[in-house]
């Protein structure tokens, strides 16, 4: 699992060097599908990582909001202020944590009872999900996306 949450930083760090060569305004134009524009998605994924980390710690959840995040350089700024408790977090990691349940409120009230290691799986497919997203809109500006392959990128460390 440590091995796909490494992954998952270091492509996003691989589309932070990509949105480099493309103008604020693609950045931030609203796009079909995803949670809006390319820049607001990675935001969401920034976010929605350290979110899920803190409610398993146990710890409050507030969500930022990108209105305050609108570039780059601010999208950057705020994973490097939030990967270094996910890192920690994700570097302590053991199967003793696996089985722990977290209970939760859904916004319509329904009470979810998830295995820690599911949450932990979500968070990663989460991300997946959108570097997928990420790639189409890449290609609709005729634009080479970032490999999404694992194979070849020197994880095996980060077992």
């Amino acid at each position: 699992m440590k091995m796909l949450f490494h992954y998952n930083w270091k492509v996003r760090e691989e589309w932070y060097a990509w949105c480099e060569g493309v103008s604020e305004e693609e950045l931030l134009k609203k796009r079909t599908g995803g949670v809006g524009s390319i820049l607001e998605t990675l935001f969401h994924n920034i976010d929605v990582e350290w979110s899920w980390i803190r409610v398993l710690k146990g710890e409050d959840d507030f969500k930022e909001d990108f209105e305050g995040y609108r570039s780059l350089e601010k999208v950057r700024e705020l994973d490097a202020r939030f990967k270094p408790e996910v890192e920690e977090f994700v570097a302590n990691w053991d199967s003793s944590m696996e089985d722990r349940v977290l209970v939760s409120t859904g916004k319509d009230g329904t009470e979810y009872t998830d295995p820690w290691g599911e949450v932990m799986r979500h968070i990663i497919a989460h991300e997946i999900h959108h570097i997928g997203q990420l790639s189409v809109w890449s290609r609709e500006l005729d634009r080479e996306p970032v490999s999404a392959d694992l194979l070849g990128r020197g994880l095996s460390d980060n077992q």
